[in-house]
């Protein structure tokens, strides 16, 4: 087992935990019990592995960025996510999500989504499978995503908005937990990052980790070396960065960079940096790094990128943080546009406001020439093109 795994008892270092309703409680022991199980079962694997490779369009590529490699004097390799079906990485999660629920005998799902890219994952494998979908999205998010909330429709999901706080991400969740309190018996609640109680953040971390397993085997097919130098992603709750990191976490000669969202800055209220500007506390059932003031009550955060705009983050990247293994970096709103707009005009790749983060990073990074950085590209820019429009007057 890796010293960065989580414990028996949901932990990674002091991070994680089980902090839920006794509501709650048997159900959240009860997967628990038997995620291991159903996971390494070989009946789990073959339909998992079938349905990545047959309907998600697994592998995505690795894509060496020629003019972005040019023009920061560096190798830069783009691991593409944006090219999985639905658009972004949250498919691979969802997948998986509901293969457990199915052989746990649950008929109904409930989701939870910022961006829309796990809302539309969750609504895209309901409708594959004939189960029923609510996902709660913040009113606000539902405004600044309506792409994203008309495909949730069209795949027939009920999409309800949360009216509490400040409307957004975390608003949502905790709308879907409540929907979870008063439905334990037949409902599964599809958790969308690394975040909520244990098992959710290893299960969710495993679930992604095809995107580290394939970037290894990729990167030495292209290059002939073993290791990338880098390894950079965003992170909000943090799922791609996790499954991007995943493989990598004890080839320590490979340095992990996730970036978090800055918002206005680092030194203004608006930001949703939870570990820059964060202390420990809990958070939607695990103990974490999170916005809070000196009593505890939540800080509303702030991103123009709405899968980034959480208060707090995956109890994997707090320990990574704090234990040294990852370097943890911030980049601005405007960071992020001209990142997504260099992209987009070198390599020919919109990329989503979320991995427009990951990208931004490269500027904050003392690059070798021989260096070889991965950066994983964990969605596509169409549903934030109403923001590119309005931001670059296109």
């Amino acid at each position: 087992m890796s010293k960065y795994s989580v414990n028996s008892n949901g932990y990674y270092g002091r991070f994680g935990g089980q902090f839920v309703p006794e509501m709650l409680y048997p159900n959240v022991d009860n997967l628990k019990k038997v995620y291991q199980e159903i996971l390494n079962s070989e009946s789990f694997q073959k339909e998992y592995k079938q349905l990545l490779k047959e309907y998600v369009g697994r592998p995505t590529p690795l894509t060496y960025a020629k003019r972005m490699s040019a023009a920061y004097g560096t190798n830069i390799f783009l691991k593409r996510e944006d090219c999985a079906h639905t658009g972004a990485h949250k498919i691979n999660n969802a997948i998986g999500q509901i293969l457990i629920a199915k052989q746990m005998g649950k008929t109904r799902i409930i989701a939870e989504t910022g961006a829309g890219q796990h809302g539309v994952a969750t609504a895209t494998v309901c409708a594959l499978v004939g189960m029923k979908c609510a996902v709660y999205m913040g009113e606000v998010d539902i405004q600044r995503q309506a792409p994203n909330v008309a495909r949730m429709k069209m795949l027939g999901a009920e999409v309800i908005p949360a009216m509490t706080g400040n409307r957004t991400l975390k608003d949502a969740t905790n709308e879907a937990l409540r929907d979870w309190i008063s439905n334990p018996e037949d409902t599964f609640y599809i958790i969308g990052s690394v975040v909520g109680p244990h098992p959710y953040p290893d299960m969710v971390a495993k679930l992604q980790s095809i995107i580290s397993e394939e970037t290894k085997w990729q990167f030495r097919e292209q290059t002939g070396k073993d290791l990338p130098d880098y390894v950079m992603a965003c992170i909000g709750g943090g799922s791609n960065a996790a499954g991007s990191f995943y493989n990598f976490l004890d080839d320590e000669s490979v340095k992990l960079v996730a970036i978090e969202a800055a918002g206005l800055g680092l030194d203004t209220p608006d930001t949703a940096a939870s570990i820059a500007r964060g202390t420990e506390g809990i958070i939607h059932g695990s103990r974490t790094m999170l916005m809070q003031t000196d009593d505890g009550q939540i800080i509303e955060p702030y991103s123009i990128s709405a899968g980034l705009d959480y208060p707090g983050v995956g109890p994997l990247h707090s320990f990574l943080a704090e234990s040294g293994r990852a370097t943890v970096l911030a980049a601005t709103d405007q960071e992020a546009l001209d990142a997504a707009f260099e992209l987009t005009r070198l390599e020919g790749i919109i990329p989503a406001l979320e991995s427009a983060h990951a990208l931004a990073g490269l500027k904050k990074i003392d690059f070798k020439s021989t260096d070889n950085v991965v950066v994983t590209v964990s969605g596509r820019g169409d549903k934030d093109m109403a923001t590119y429009m309005d931001r670059f007057k296109l």
